[in-house]
């Protein structure tokens, strides 16, 4: 549990902070990407989003006990003898699998009767790298056991279920980042999920996916790409017409 909780938090820092400096500084002075929500952050929005991730960190760490107690108790093993290519298909098995699992436990957090659990989570209106662990401890508990039905039915590498947080985690950053990396791609490319999910966080109802789009297409849950265009155009109308109404310098001319 202990080695579970620094690895997430590795991982959770590490990438947070490397997506932070390639959105904020690295890729807008390259002049690769924009920023896709304009809104300002809210205040304390950063000090809350790592509190909260502290917490999740926390959980997942913590919860390792139930891999590890899957594996103690034979209802689990692991592939020791794994190849590259087993690993490989694994990873690539357990990735679509997250997504899976992800979509359905992200629509059940829209529901009613779980909403509000996924309100910490949503009061990130313009979402940050930060907020990608940003739950509220139950919402942590359902994310976080993606890997315990595939231990069960099939006989994993080790690192097969080990890239899993890692891969999860790159995705989220991507998704939270509030950046479209890659202008040129459609939006319905999986290189555009940083589109889709910031969609998310400014209309909430639909995009439930996680980094590819089957499970919406499937279940006719995605919004529209220029959904929230109004509500990003009502901010731009509000700071022009709080520029125009600042008081003007004076300008001194010379008098005849």
């Amino acid at each position: 549990m202990l080695w579970g909780v620094l690895f997430f938090g590795g991982i959770y820092f590490g990438f947070g902070g490397i997506f932070w400096l390639l959105t904020k500084r690295v890729l807008p002075a390259l002049g690769i990407g924009r920023a896709l929500d304009p809104r300002p952050l809210q205040p304390g929005q950063l000090r809350r989003e790592i509190g909260q991730s502290s917490i999740s960190v926390l959980i997942f760490g913590l919860g390792m006990v139930f891999p590890w107690g899957l594996l103690q108790l034979g209802w689990a093993r692991l592939d020791a003898d794994a190849g590259g290519w087993q690993i490989a298909i694994e990873v690539l098995m357990l990735a679509v699998w997250n997504d899976v699992h992800f979509w359905i436990n992200h629509r059940l957090l829209h529901t009613r009767l779980l909403r509000r659990f996924h309100g910490p989570h949503h009061r990130s209106f313009v979402t940050t790298p930060w907020s990608t662990y940003s739950f509220h401890p139950l919402e942590a508990l359902m994310l976080g056991n993606v890997i315990l039905l595939p231990m069960v039915v099939h006989d994993f590498s080790f690192w097969a279920l080990a890239a899993v947080p890692v891969f999860s985690l790159f995705f989220n950053c991507v998704g939270h980042s509030n950046y479209d990396f890659f202008r040129r791609v459609s939006y319905n490319h999986w290189f555009a999920a940083s589109r889709r999910h910031h969609l998310h966080h400014a209309v909430h109802n639909g995009n439930y996916g996680f980094q590819f789009t089957f499970m919406d297409r499937l279940f006719r849950t995605r919004i529209a790409a220029d959904a929230a265009e109004p509500l990003f155009q009502a901010f731009r109308d509000k700071q022009l017409q709080r520029q125009q109404q600042q008081p003007q310098p004076e300008q001194h001319g010379a008098t005849a």
